[in-house]
């Protein structure tokens, strides 16, 4: 509904943040690279900072010290203690054990049973990405791991996510995420995606077999691949590799400190409905 925040059931892709060595170098990168803006979230007193991303005054992301870098997805929860107990039973690790992160939420930092590394995060004032799927926005999470069945089995059983063969291998499920769209932030999402298989507006996050070690790859929207992988290299970053697919021109790209995330284009075939 116009005005109110995008909200994310139990089980959804719902942040992401980067951390990163120099606060400054990471802000100038994705500010020239996304258009975003930067307010510290923490309070004037901390030690440390958390930048959070706007763009055109939404949240999208942020960014957060550390002595590595990486991008991080942040998957939804009503309770960040009991899910993470649920990780430990379906074979996964907890990292980090659940804690509070301010009054904007809770959260722990969780392994799957291959070792990708993603975070719990139960809202309570930060619901997660008010902004997503346009051009400088995070559009999606993707999983890729060497053994597709396990990690299947892993997702099934601690956030009830399904892959159906109609949707293809590559997508993750949450059934009834489509209607708390429709009941939410996008009212016309089942009529705008007639076109789709039953359950495509459920997808929530993307899956690919890989021989390389497990991990979650982030996504961001852009208006064109080639300019967008431009403006990496201008601004300190690497190109690592280009791909196009039936329905994106994709560049999987360095940040100046090492973190890497993707470049997606949306390019539909010209007979897509």
């Amino acid at each position: 509904m116009p005005g109110e925040p995008r909200t994310y059931p139990t089980g959804v892709p719902c942040w992401v943040d980067v951390t990163a060595t120099d606060l400054d170098e990471a802000t100038r990168f994705y500010g020239g690279l996304f258009g975003w803006e930067f307010h510290n979230a923490m309070p004037s007193d901390a030690p440390d900072a958390y930048l959070i991303a706007t763009l055109d005054g939404q949240d999208a992301a942020a960014i957060g010290p550390a002595d590595d870098a990486r991008w991080m997805s942040y998957i939804a929860c009503e309770d960040a203690d009991a899910t993470a107990e649920a990780v430990i039973r379906a074979g996964g690790t907890v990292i980090e054990a659940p804690e509070d992160a301010g009054p904007g939420g809770r959260m722990a930092t969780c392994a799957d049973p291959q070792g990708a590394v993603f975070r719990l995060w139960q809202a309570r004032r930060r619901p997660g990405a008010q902004i997503v799927n346009v051009p400088g926005a995070w559009n999606f999470s993707d999983l890729h791991a060497p053994d597709p069945a396990a990690a299947q089995r892993f997702y099934r059983e601690v956030f009830g996510w399904v892959v159906e063969a109609d949707l293809g291998a590559g997508m993750f499920r949450l059934p009834g995420y489509g209607d708390h769209l429709a009941a939410t932030v996008d009212p016309g999402i089942h009529e705008r995606q007639a076109f789709a298989p039953p359950g495509f507006a459920d997808v929530v996050a993307g899956f690919t077999p890989s021989d390389e070690n497990a991990r979650w790859w982030i996504r961001f929207s852009v208006d064109d691949r080639d300019a967008s992988a431009a403006d990496v290299e201008r601004l300190g970053g690497r190109v690592l590799s280009a791909t196009d697919t039936a329905w994106t021109r994709e560049a999987f790209v360095a940040d100046p400190a090492g973190a890497r995330f993707v470049l997606s284009q949306f390019t539909p075939p010209p007979d897509a409905s």
